[in-house]
């Protein structure tokens, strides 16, 4: 018999229950115990209604508060040594870890997130060093596993597996030099034997550790530690299903064939070529094969057909017996069910597939693959087959406009005027900014009296004549604030927007929107991504109103402020049945007519964002070039269109620059800001390393923290800057956009930055 699984589920609560109570806890208004409840009934419901549709392994034990991985390193004792003996409980260490903390004496600041592989969740990188001391502080698998069995559910429990946990933390500030995370797995095993052989004598038959790197090449250096790894560990745990997810395993499959693990999952979603390798590899050994045919990452509805035609090969090769029909990777990514959807038409509803639905569709590939006679089955394959008909019908149409508009691009279109020396002057006189210009990332603080004016519009409550008066009179509030302290290059504030690519969406055609389709993206914070569902194009201006209104009301220059084509597309859920490149040049085109707007308009700077294309990065490196090519060309496409007096500008957040720092250098924008306070200025150094020579923002303070920089901590880090960036390239920038921040952090955080970059131009004449 085939049986079906389930990686991993939405932890935020069908109506972001956990995202509530969080907050509310931050702000003192529920107790500890109110937010172990919420989280409980969270948990409750994810485990109760994953099983009722016909689940057989249902996860346990990857649920959390705030981050999976803050939440391993809590549990294995890895606490940096700045959030010891502050005289806080585990709970608010743990969030202060996450997201620093400013209260009550205590003042530290939040540990480096980082994105989880290619996708727009965010992890706490685990910070080692010789002295990490790894102990189980609590067994949050068994915790739960008994948990989810209270609650009448016999589950799966997942746990980060050991290598991956170690290759992707860093080494600690104290940590003696060349000192590698990966030297520490021989303290760290029998930790992680102590917490299975729990597992196993609480009943536990099978456990999930997912290794994600075993995608990755780095991977291919760690065959010996793998090998004696999963030897200790196997003699004393569950059944070990060894989790892979996001790409192939390569050449590393090699060594994963011969693990004495009994079970061994890999995504056919991301990677669906390495099917037949993987069978032949593990064709002679016991290993059972999870097959992830349901995508984790999309939010497509599965082609049953072509699903039980890959399971079927599986099975022709190994039985029914060793082959399990799961998930491609947890289903974080993905909302949580497609039943509050209520505005979608009938039509769009029957193309998607949420994380509920996407359990049920799991158990259906399953049963039709055992050989069920279920009267219920037979007919939920005859709906997906009607389904997917009409999808493809869909998709078979396309916008001839579009299309021959993307044939005719030329090489000209990706190419400024003038180089940048040449566009620098002329910007300099233009824009008339003094030495270490000051701004900021685009948005600022979204208030409660701002959702509530967009909520007021949605419900009819206010006409929009009535919403776009109180628009103007926020950005007024935010232009006359930043003339107050200071600030040199303006933005608008955008408090229209609701989200940096919904926006866009909703004022380009080819997109869908949802009600209730959020996604975490890290924390409490979450996204509704967009959806594309045809072509893409632009049929009015969509930002030049209000960026004209803003530059109206100042002699000091505005930047009008769009979100790039490649961030765009990564933060959407993209279509399935057109290739990333079309559709990322599609929005390119849109977005180059809104900048050619823009600056006819007057607007003498715009700023273009591209915090995703680090992120879009293919996880194998072999894949780079082709990506790159297009996704960098997106971006020259978009920007290249206007004169050399317009500075462009484009923001980089949580990116490792290093492997791709030429392609960084091709995007030719006259400035970028990048995230660069949680990551100890390191990136700066690989500028210097490949003599960037256009100008750039490393952002002096980390907006995802409530926390306040004081002056000379801003002061530090300018000096840190300038050991290694010309002064004459500088700018002086927060993080990233201060839209999740309250105003008086705010104002007080700017103040001290624009006092910081007086005291630079005095003292860096």
């Amino acid at each position: 018999m085939v049986l079906s699984s389930v990686l991993g589920f939405p932890r935020i609560g069908a109506n972001r229950e956990v995202k509530k109570a969080v907050e509310a806890y931050w702000a003192g208004k529920i107790s500890a115990d109110d937010l172990t409840k919420a989280a409980a009934e969270v948990k409750k419901t994810s485990w109760t209604t994953v099983k009722a549709k016909g689940v057989d392994f249902v996860p346990s034990g990857e649920f959390s508060l705030y981050d999976h991985v803050l939440d391993h390193s809590a549990a294995f004792n890895v606490i940096p040594k700045r959030y010891v003996g502050l005289g806080l409980s585990p709970l608010d260490v743990y969030f202060a870890i996450g997201r620093g903390r400013q209260s009550e004496g205590v003042d530290v600041p939040a540990s480096e997130m980082k994105k989880w592989f290619d996708s727009n969740y965010h992890f706490v990188v685990p910070e080692f060093s010789d002295e990490t001391d790894f102990k189980l502080n609590f067994n949050k698998a068994v915790e739960e596993f008994k948990e989810a069995q209270a609650a009448g559910v016999n589950t799966r429990p997942v746990v980060f597996g050991p290598i991956s946990f170690l290759v992707l933390g860093k080494a600690s500030k104290d940590a003696k030099p060349g000192f590698q995370p990966i030297s520490l797995l021989s303290k760290l095993i029998p930790v992680y034997e102590t917490l299975l052989a729990d597992l196993k004598a609480a009943g536990a038959e099978w456990v999930q550790v997912d290794e994600p790197i075993l995608v990755l090449d780095k991977a291919a250096t760690l065959e010996s530690q793998y090998a004696s790894t999963y030897a200790a560990l196997s003699k004393v745990a569950p059944k070990i299903l060894l989790t892979t997810y996001f790409a192939r395993l390569d050449s590393n499959l090699a060594y994963v064939a011969k693990l004495p693990v009994a079970g061994l999952h890999i995504d056919l979603d991301r990677a669906p070529a390495q099917l037949d390798e993987v069978l032949a590899a593990i064709k002679p050994t016991s290993i059972v094969l999870s097959l992830g045919l349901v995508s984790g990452r999309n939010i497509w509805k599965t082609d049953f057909a072509a699903a039980i035609k890959t399971g079927q090969k599986a099975i022709d090769a190994l039985g029914q017996d060793r082959v399990i029909v799961a998930t491609s990777s947890s289903l974080l990514h993905t909302p949580v069910t497609l039943a509050s959807e209520n505005k979608l038409t009938p039509e769009q509803k029957d193309w998607f597939s949420f994380a509920l639905e996407k359990a049920a569709e799991v158990a259906t590939i399953a049963a039709v693959l055992s050989g069920s006679q279920d009267a219920a089955v037979a007919a939920a394959l005859e709906e997906n087959k009607v389904s997917i008909a009409k999808r493809r019908e869909f998709e078979s149409t396309s916008d001839d406009t579009v299309r021959k508009r993307v044939a005719a691009i030329t090489l000209d279109q990706l190419e400024r005027k003038s180089p940048f020396t040449t566009r620098k002057e002329i910007q300099a006189k233009h824009l008339n900014l003094p030495k270490f210009p000051t701004t900021t990332i685009g948005s600022f603080p979204q208030t409660k009296e701002i959702r509530q004016a967009r909520a007021k519009l949605g419900k009819g409550e206010l006409t929009q004549e009535q919403y776009e008066d109180f628009i103007k009179k926020e950005i007024e509030t935010v232009v006359r604030f930043q003339e107050r302290i200071g600030l040199d290059l303006l933005v608008h504030g955008e408090p229209e927007r609701n989200d940096m690519v919904q926006y866009f969406g909703e004022q380009l055609q080819g997109f869908v929107f949802t009600q209730n389709a959020w996604v975490q993206s890290y924390g409490s914070r979450y996204v509704r991504p967009p959806i594309i569902v045809s072509d893409v194009s632009r049929p009015s201006p969509m930002t030049v109103k209000w960026s004209s209104y803003a530059q109206s009301l100042t002699k000091k220059p505005m930047k009008g402020m769009l979100t790039g084509p490649v961030t765009i597309l990564n933060w959407s859920f993209p279509r399935a049945d057109v290739s990333r490149e079309l559709q990322s040049k599609q929005l390119a085109l849109a977005l180059r007519d809104e900048v050619i707007d823009l600056e006819k308009a007057g607007i003498s700077a715009i700023q273009v964002d591209e915090p995703a294309i680090r992120e879009g990065l293919p996880l194998r490196r072999s894949d780079w070039d082709a990506y790159l090519k297009w996704a960098v060309d997106s971006f020259k496409l978009a920007t290249a269109g206007v004169t050399d007096q317009l500075q462009t500008h484009s923001h980089f957040c949580y990116s490792d620059f290093d492997d791709i720092f030429p392609s960084i250098q091709r995007l030719d924008a006259d400035v970028i800001s990048i995230e660069a306070s949680k990551s100890d200025m390191k990136l700066l150094n690989t500028f210097k390393q490949y003599g960037y020579s256009n100008q750039i923002g490393p952002g002096v303070y980390d907006i995802h923290s409530p926390r306040v920089p004081g002056g000379q901590e801003i002061k530090d880090r300018l000096k840190s800057m300038l050991e290694i960036l010309p002064d004459s390239l500088l700018f002086v920038n927060p993080d990233c956009g201060l839209k999740t921040r309250g105003w008086k952090e705010t104002e007080a955080s700017l103040v001290n930055l624009v006092e910081a970059a007086k005291w630079a131009r005095e003292n860096y004449a």
